[in-house]
């Protein structure tokens, strides 16, 4: 089976060849191909991954393109991993709207829209080369904004696109751990957006383990979440929030500590990733441990200045395991050998989310076979979270007609209409600062 990794010289490259590395079953990925269009990256990740297989019999093998067409050709699974302008354009999403007051995180608000905006005419090409290219194979999107991204991808592709993301995986896992469960055996009942969404039950053995979470302060206070949110407002709300509903919530400190920050996010690895690939490339360097050692630093870092705001301490040691990989891998094994499995997934809605239309783009679980993930039905949201999910997706959908029709219009609308602008005049000023510094907004008349 071939698996074709777009971004292939991305820095969790290695994450999901580790996950194929374990995998020894029949009906395994046996060929991967990355492709990426920075030449430099691709052989300095090559090399990381030919460290990675010594020893390890029955390895996949691996080969690297610059040609798009060529590495899509004949693909089986496709696993979408761009980033349209690099560490630069995200560490330029971040410092523009700072400079605005609001927030400029990768996938939620400005910021979030800003990357939107230059990744979706991007991942419609792609969608359109899959379809002439590869019409049987598979797509796994994990180009943020995923579930946007997802969507613009589904308009060409149909179901056969399937966004995933590791912030569900973790916040299950982190919950089940704290309840004494285990993650596997463990039904969550999560529903929203990517990165918009909430835990509502944890079902083990038929029984919901979660209210007696919500009604022990010190256990729900014990780790990531409740420390970050607090143990009133998760009883309050009666649910466990994504950790990316920080922002909402608490907008306004999350703002003040990126903008206290001596470094936005985006800068901080676009330095610290800089340093990677340089080492990397020297032949003589130790690929593999400088990429663990690179990586650890990362992953240490996340979400920084959200727990400072809260001060919720550090990262507990089990959440820097990443999950997005085991994603992956779990289905792709359960499209290709009808493994049937559960998995949190960004899919067309079909009705599951009721005040949304059919063709929307949510994320909740999904039961998963040889014909792809279908969602499950899921019970309602409380009104407060309904009301968010859905100017949130009237935003999406405002960049993906902004994408299509080039119209600067449409974009300052995006920006308007999103809960953490909100002023028109501010979304003006961040579309001109915008179109400024990323030549891939050109496209906006």
């Amino acid at each position: 089976m071939r698996l074709t990794i777009l971004g292939g010289g991305g820095f969790r490259v290695p994450l999901v060849h580790g996950a194929l590395l374990g995998d020894h079953a029949e009906g395994r990925v046996t060929r991967v191909v990355l492709h990426d269009v920075d030449a430099g990256r691709l052989r300095a990740i090559t090399r990381v991954l030919a460290e990675q297989a010594d020893g390890v019999p029955d390895a996949p093998e691996v080969t690297a393109t610059t040609d798009l067409d060529e590495a899509l050709s004949g693909a089986d699974f496709v696993f979408s991993a761009i980033r349209v302008g690099g560490l630069e354009g995200r560490a330029n999403d971040e410092r523009v709207a700072l400079a605005e007051g609001v927030l400029g995180q990768e996938t939620v608000g400005a910021g979030g829209i800003a990357y939107g905006l230059r990744t979706v005419p991007v991942a419609v090409d792609i969608a359109r080369r899959v379809a002439r290219l590869a019409p049987d194979a598979w797509v796994i999107n994990f180009t943020n904004p995923a579930g946007l991204v997802t969507e613009a991808m589904s308009r060409h592709l149909g179901d056969r696109v399937i966004g995933i993301c590791d912030s569900p995986v973790g916040l299950g896992r982190r919950i089940a751990r704290v309840l004494g469960a285990r993650p596997g055996e463990a039904w969550i009942d999560y529903v929203g957006l990517n990165h918009l969404g909430w835990v509502r039950g944890l079902r083990v053995d038929g029984r919901d383990e979660l209210p007696r979470l919500l009604d022990d302060p010190a256990l729900l206070g014990s780790f990531e979440e409740g420390r970050l949110f607090g143990t009133d407002w998760l009883r309050s709300l009666g649910a466990i929030p994504n950790e990316y509903l920080h922002y909402y919530y608490f907008n306004r400190e999350a703002v003040r500590a990126y903008r206290r920050a001596e470094r936005t996010r985006g800068a901080f690895l676009h330095d610290q990733q800089a340093r990677f690939y340089t080492g990397a490339s020297d032949p003589d360097a130790p690929a593999l441990d400088l990429w663990e050692r690179t990586r650890a630093e990362r992953e240490a870092t996340y979400m920084a200045e959200n727990r400072e705001a809260a001060g919720a301490g550090e990262r507990e040691a089990d959440d820097l395991s990443g999950g997005y990989e085991k994603v992956a891998l779990a289905l792709m094994r359960a499209i290709a050998r009808d493994e049937r499995t559960t998995l949190i997934l960004n899919v067309r809605n079909r009705g599951t989310l009721s005040p949304l239309d059919g063709d929307a783009v949510i994320e909740v679980p999904c039961l998963v076979d040889a014909n792809g993930a279908h969602p499950v039905s899921v019970d309602p949201l409380p009104d407060h979270a309904t009301g968010l999910v859905c100017a949130v997706k009237a935003v999406e959908r405002e960049v993906l007609a902004a994408a299509r029709s080039g119209s600067r219009t449409t974009a300052v609308k995006a920006f308007a209409l999103h809960p953490l602008v909100d002023s028109v005049n501010v979304a003006r000023r961040l579309v001109d600062g915008y179109t400024a510094v990323h030549p891939g907004l050109a496209y906006l008349g």
